[in-house]
């Protein structure tokens, strides 16, 4: 006997729905795209081919794990969370806790729902997560223009005439903060209909491989690229405002002092290529420009993320259909908030400022081992591994090692979880339901899914109760944390005007709400309050509808809301947010000077999502390798053989070289994630490569937003066996 069972795939930002056939055992023994699905339409990657494998690692742990000394003991829930709770019982200072959150967390509907409560729980100022290694740039900037850090357009895919697209390969990584299935499928599209796509980036990724135009850029200079076309739009008269905006003066006063010809020498992009780029920008029927994890790892990041949305304000092309539009999610309900701010409070030991109520993981090493009132001792994870993905990770491996007690909710004993004195790892994938909270956010095309459990959690708890139950220990509370969260969030849109429920009844209300799991019923009021939901009173939108729906919902093509959006004091778009515009200054002050001779870039592999799928056999060798690509010419320059030593301020590592006419001469690239020698996890440890993070600097930030810089890094490099003074 076998069934068959429909699911949104978990592993990336492109959220297609796949259709798995199971055996009467709850084996995977199929995985194919659902042909039905109205967003993906049975588009599938080779990570969502292996969802199966993945689910069934044999290598996943099943119980909770305790450590005694060098040593792991399975051990029972109640023990284990006994043991969460005496160790968090010794804490009298919360400033004294800090909490990471991994990636996989936006890929959750566990961590969407209660990541919140338990850091509300822990009451503790030091939270750290993925988004300042990869995409915090893109939310300040987006605060300060917007209001909102999750006001962030993306580019209309199905209607643009024009994508210039910088720092971003989402032929390999199926999109970023841009959450289109099919991505490749959609470029295609665009150039078939007549459209243009251009491709901005140090190497001839696949992405690039497929434009119409591929440009070199020197790594990290983006910002400056981003201003010569600002400085061609202003100088040519090109600009076509459609909104009202604050600031566009002092954006034409600060691009003055980037002219093509001055930018050029910068980032090594030719002036009359960087002149016809804003040109052609300018004379699209529509048009988008989208940048992304390229341009947010670097030096300048917040200012190139700023730049690319002040491009889609000065060509008319923000809010109107084929250009950068917002999307409206299911869930989205409109709530008044406070102006945006960043830097409310800052880091104890180097005073980086906090943003969407995070520090920046550049700093978490800092705080471990600096003496002094504040100091972390305790630590709990959940979903990630900063050991492989934070900067100088060796770092952090031995400032892990001075905790004096650390919680990991994570399915593997991995390069970080190894230091914690308790692991709680959350069940299968398939057993576990499935909504996207975060990446329905930034979808081309409004749309909504909800995959239930597959399978049965056989006493297991759910990661939603791993999680629940943390912040209730945390919180020293007892009690139904879905009930309480049920019914503020009822009382608030009872006494919101206009929110489609003003002044009913709570308790009739919660009554109403339907769901096997206290996480379902929070989906259910928020598909209800959202704005195509019964209570909102605009559709009929509910758990009920998409439980009835199981391919998902298409909600139609994306439509200005600009007005919706704004959340500033003045509701216009600021332009030139104060904080960006002295940001100008430090660009300005780098303008001239002489790039290192080599410079280090990651790069993204279609079968692999940072650190975690290495364990997959079907998923690593092939191109999937951890290699050092290079340029043909660095390598006889250099007069390297199959591999080489790559050094940084930080440290080195020894990795095979893969020579390449796709990079940039000067430019080095390896993927991110890899370093799994002596790991626990078999395959990843067959396939260990290097870690890109023993090379990465922590005290290297993009300013505004306290990024980590991964691309731009000076490296050397030479042959094995040589020795170099460094």
């Amino acid at each position: 006997m076998t069934s068959t069972v429909h699911r949104t795939c978990p592993l990336c930002e492109a959220v297609c729905g796949l259709t798995l056939t199971l055996d009467d055992g709850g084996h995977v023994t199929s995985v194919r795209g659902d042909k039905e699905d109205p967003f993906s339409k049975g588009f599938i990657c080779p990570k969502g081919a292996s969802l199966g494998r993945l689910d069934e690692d044999p290598d996943r742990l099943r119980k909770p794990l305790i450590r005694e000394g060098d040593l792991w003991r399975e051990v029972g829930w109640d023990e284990a969370f006994a043991a969460v709770r005496a160790g968090l019982g010794q804490v009298t200072d919360r400033q004294s806790i800090a909490i990471y959150l991994g990636n996989p967390n936006a890929h959750s509907m566990a961590g969407a729902l209660y990541g919140a409560p338990l850091i509300k729980a822990l009451g503790t100022r030091n939270v750290f997560s993925a988004s300042t290694a990869d995409q915090m740039p893109k939310h300040v900037a987006s605060g300060l223009m917007f209001g909102h850090p999750l006001a962030i357009p993306v580019p209309d895919l199905d209607r643009t005439d024009h994508l210039l697209m910088l720092g971003a390969n989402p032929l390999e990584s199926n999109g970023s903060l841009c959450t289109a299935p099919d991505f490749p499928g959609r470029l295609k599209a665009l150039r078939a209909r007549g459209g243009r796509l251009v491709v901005v980036d140090p190497r001839r990724t696949r992405t690039a491989a497929l434009a119409d135009e591929h440009v070199f850029v020197r790594p990290g200079t983006d910002a400056y690229l981003l201003f010569g076309i600002v400085h061609t739009l202003f100088a040519e008269d090109l600009v076509a405002l459609r909104h009202q905006v604050n600031g566009l003066d002092q954006v034409r006063e600060a691009a003055k002092h980037f002219p093509p010809e001055v930018v050029s020498r910068r980032t090594g992009v030719p002036a009359a290529v960087i002149v016809r780029l804003a040109r052609e920008l300018a004379a699209a029927r529509t048009a988008a420009v989208y940048a992304r994890i390229g341009t947010c790892t670097a030096e300048f990041g917040t200012l190139a993320q700023w730049l690319v949305d002040v491009l889609n304000v000065l060509t008319g092309n923000l809010d109107r259909p084929g250009g950068a539009m917002f999307p409206k999610p299911a869930t989205e309900f409109g709530a008044r908030r406070r102006p945006y701010q960043v830097g409310r409070w800052k880091s104890r030991v180097r005073g980086l400022p906090e943003a969407n109520g995070e520090l920046p993981v550049a700093t978490l090493a800092d705080e471990i081992e600096t003496p002094g009132e504040g100091r972390i001792r305790v630590l709990l994870t959940v979903a990630g591994n900063p050991v492989l993905s934070a900067p100088h990770g060796d770092r952090l491996d031995t400032a892990f090692g001075r905790l004096d007690f650390m919680v990991s909710v994570d399915p593997y004993l991995n390069e970080t979880t190894k230091h914690a004195n308790v692991i709680l790892p959350p069940p299968r994938v398939l057993q576990s339901g499935h909504y996207d909270f975060a990446l329905l956010g930034f979808a081309v095309r409004n749309y909504a899914r909800y995959s239930p459990p597959s399978l049965p959690l056989e006493g297991q708890p759910s990661e939603a109760q791993i999680l629940a139950r943390l912040a209730m220990i945390a919180s020293g509370l007892e009690g139904d944390l879905d009930a309480f969260v049920i019914d503020e969030m009822l009382r608030k849109a009872a006494e919101t005007p206009g929110s489609g429920i003003e002044g009913r009844d709570v308790a009739e209300l919660r009554d109403l709400l339907e769901g096997e799991t206290g996480g379902e019923r929070r989906l259910d009021l928020m598909l209800r309050l959202g704005p195509y939901g019964e209570w909102a009173g605009k559709g009929d939108l509910s758990l009920r509808k998409l439980l009835d729906n199981p391919h998902g919902l298409d909600l139609g093509a994306l439509e200005p809301r600009l007005d919706e959006v704004l959340k500033t004091a003045s509701g216009l778009i600021e332009l030139a947010p104060p904080r960006l515009i002295e940001d100008v200054e430090r660009l300005r002050g780098k303008m001239d000077e002489e790039p290192p001779e080599i410079v280090l870039i990651g790069r993204r592999h279609l079968r692999s999502n940072n650190s975690w799928l290495h364990n997959v056999g079907t998923l690593v060798g092939g191109s999937n390798t951890c290699t050092l690509q290079i340029n043909p010419a660095d390598v006889a320059r250099l007069g390297l053989a199959e591999e080489a030593v790559v050094r940084s301020a930080k440290g080195q590592v020894t990795v095979p070289l893969e020579p390449t006419d796709s990079i940039m001469p000067g430019v080095v690239s390896l993927p991110h994630g890899w370093g799994h020698a002596g790991s626990a996890q078999s395959v990843a440890a067959e396939h260990a490569g290097v870690s890109v993070n023993t090379l990465t600097d922590e005290s290297a930030v993009d300013v505004p937003s306290g990024n980590a810089v991964f691309n731009g890094v000076p490296v050397t490099i030479s042959p094995t066996g040589v020795i170099t003074a460094h």
